[in-house]
């Protein structure tokens, strides 16, 4: 197959944005890319109509399954009150006396106005009081859970060690079914377990999503949603059996303790990297911290807004560093949440023992949203890589200085600062928390602002980083964690043919209309699996 007339756009590569190409593929990658226009004539030669070839994304940190869940399940990411909410709750379950489970998620209670608190047990009841309720918050770090569920939950010996911060209590020390961050994974992990078959159900609603953005390879932790790990490894290679998994897929393990590390050491043979040729193993993902919102990620020091507080690590030292050191002696990549900087010395710390073989296995951070010029310099000798969401950003800058230490507001969300100590970092979305679409990413790495260009001229723009370094961050660099620098991410010969065409070549629109990009098409393996309509 022949892509004829197209232009090319590969950050730090050799093509020049005034000239057109056209690509020979075979066999899934590119076996030859030209100058100019092919002379060949027949239904093998695609005309590209001048649009611009790019890499196709990779994802490197998101919930494919739990996005999925989004789509086929009830969506409370638009209501706005708490008689909303409950409206949809009854329109999704007309009978509602015959469902076994009353589930959501995305509702935001903190935006409310027709209740003065957050919703807890107690206000369930209003919805109905024998039914197992769980509702997940926007961010995924909070639920609110039924008493029929909270009398449940509270049956479960192992529940118990979850660190009591995550779980709130009332004034006379019951538990009110509002739950944080740890607490939450326990739940989703010991109480709603799907079956394969709904969670390929939910990963089909999922990956038209993708391929519309031009996303062509995931890293994804979704244990927590299925149960096993090995009915979330079946539920993806059983659509890849079928023809249905278009793209590929790093699946991250995600692992509440030691016990349950060596657990999956012992039960699943295969190692980071290993699988399928869709579906491989990804990294062990360690939770170590929480989220700035509240106040429940690791700080060094107390929050502005709230003094008392300094956030929570999930694992001591000893813990983390037995926890790294299994995972890599067993050949296992590891991803550590780390938001706050108290979090993240203690991942460089794990990273840094000789067990740990950080360089040769590619361990990853992910969010380090607050730094200090000393963990920018271990970072840079260790060789750690950051997974950064830019998004985030957009949602969040103005809220920065209420959750962030002044002297080291200027550290949060460093991603030039991480450059420039040479410290290899991703983009990602963390959807559905964040924007799952790459270019509102890239805009924002860019330009550090929202999506309406505020604050004008960035905020903290010392921290802004290139075009080309932002789209290396959804190509190149995360082909790096998959050992793959020598076969994806590129527009080369003898790399794979996963890219995507842009309406227009990024080098030749201004920084701040870069949301003007849009996919026209995605090809995975030289064949085409989404093409815009309009």
């Amino acid at each position: 197959m022949i892509l004829n007339n197209v232009k090319i756009y590969q950050p730090n590569g050799k093509f020049d944005k005034e000239e057109v190409y056209h690509l020979h593929m075979k066999n899934g990658v590119f076996s030859s890319i030209h100058k100019g226009l092919s002379r060949e004539k027949g239904s093998h030669v695609i005309d590209g109509e001048g649009k611009t070839v790019v890499a196709g994304f990779t994802d490197s940190h998101m919930h494919l399954l739990r996005f999925g869940m989004l789509k086929n399940e009830l969506d409370l990411t638009q209501v706005t009150s708490w008689k909303e909410m409950k409206q949809e709750v009854e329109v999704y379950y007309p009978e509602i006396e015959e469902a076994d489970w009353i589930f959501g998620k995305g509702f935001n209670d903190g935006t409310f106005t027709d209740i003065d608190h957050l919703l807890t047990a107690e206000d369930l009841d209003e919805i109905n009081v024998n039914k197992y309720m769980y509702f997940m918050h926007q961010d995924g770090h909070e639920c609110v859970i039924s008493k029929k569920l909270l009398e449940r939950l509270e049956q479960e010996e192992d529940f118990y060690k979850e660190p009591e911060v995550f779980k709130e209590r009332d004034d006379q020390g019951n538990l009110t079914g509002r739950f944080k961050d740890t607490a939450v994974h326990y739940i989703n992990y010991h109480l709603w377990e799907r079956s394969v078959e709904h969670s390929k159900e939910s990963l089909s609603a999922a990956i038209p999503y993708l391929l519309e953005n031009g996303i062509t390879t995931v890293h994804t932790d979704d244990r927590s949603f299925v149960g096993s790990y090995q009915s979330l490894w079946s539920a993806y290679t059983s659509l890849e059996e079928e023809g249905s998994l278009p793209i590929e897929a790093y699946l991250h393990h995600y692992i509440f303790n030691q016990k349950d590390l060596d657990e999956f050491i012992e039960s699943f043979h295969k190692r980071t990297g290993e699988g399928t040729d869709r579906v491989k193993v990804g990294a062990i993902k360690i939770f170590l911290d929480g989220t700035q919102r509240l106040h429940t990620a690791a700080m060094r020091q107390p929050y502005p807004d709230s003094p008392d507080m300094t956030g929570y690590l999930i694992y001591d030292q000893d813990q983390l560093n037995r926890m790294v050191q299994t995972a890599a002696t067993n050949g296992m990549q590891v991803a550590v949440h780390a938001l706050g900087d108290r979090a993240v010395q203690s991942a460089i710390t794990a990273f840094e023992q000789s067990e740990a073989r950080t360089k040769k296995l590619r361990h990853r951070i992910i969010h380090a949203q607050t730094l200090g010029e000393d963990l920018l310099e271990r970072m840079e000798e260790l060789g750690v890589y950051i997974e950064t969401q830019p998004s985030f950003l957009i949602e969040e800058w103005n809220q920065k200085s209420q959750w962030t230490p002044e002297d080291i507001v200027p550290y949060c969300d460093a991603f030039g600062s991480m450059l420039k100590h040479n410290i290899p970092i991703t983009l990602s979305s963390d959807a559905p928390i964040g924007y799952l679409d790459p270019i509102v990413s890239i805009f924002g790495a860019v330009n550090r602002m929202d999506t309406n260009h505020q604050p004008s001229g960035g905020w903290m723009p010392s921290e802004k980083i290139s075009v080309e370094e932002a789209f290396s961050g959804f190509g190149t660099v995360p082909s790096e964690l998959e050992w793959n620098e020598d076969v994806k991410g590129k527009i080369a010969e003898g790399f794979q043919a996963d890219f995507v065409l842009l309406n227009q070549h990024p080098s030749e629109i201004s920084t701040s209309k870069l949301m003007q990009l849009h996919v026209q098409s995605t090809w995975i393996k030289g064949k085409e699996v989404y093409s815009r309509t309009f």
